[in-house]
């Protein structure tokens, strides 16, 4: 899914709220690139992507991030997936994880949709459908 996911856009440390019923926040070590975000168990070796040993967030999966609230010197917000799962991840204020998240997710949207209108401008051409602009005269 996200392996050779491309460039790093940002490594470093969340922690994610575990959701059994103690619900205790967990370090894990993030590395954000174009398709998503994936962590790995803190203490274990970010790169390569080991298979069965990293939990991969695809920003096709996402829905939407939620809740972002300050409090003390963390930043508290929720990925809400399209199965309708929320995961709650908290950072120092001055890392910015949350806005990368984002931003990363509203990049890859917009480029799978321009992708989706090149493919139907592709298809119309070939059955020779012009997509010219007609003016009004």
């Amino acid at each position: 899914m996200l392996e050779g996911g491309g460039e790093v856009l940002k490594e470093g440390v969340l922690h994610k709220r575990s959701g059994g019923w103690l619900q205790r926040w967990k370090q894990r070590h993030c590395v954000l690139t174009a398709e998503g975000l994936v962590l790995h168990r803190a203490g274990s070796p970010p790169l390569p992507l080991r298979a069965g040993r990293a939990k991969q967030l695809h920003f096709g999966d996402m829905k939407t991030v939620d809740g972002v609230e300050r409090k003390g010197k963390y930043v508290y917000f929720t990925v809400v997936m399209v199965d309708r799962r929320e995961l709650d991840f908290r950072c120092p204020q001055d890392a910015g994880w949350n806005a990368l998240i984002t931003l990363g997710m509203v990049r890859y949207q917009n480029r799978r949709a321009m992708e989706a209108v090149r493919c139907s401008r592709q298809k119309l051409a070939q059955r020779g459908i012009g997509l010219g602009v007609h003016s009004a005269a």
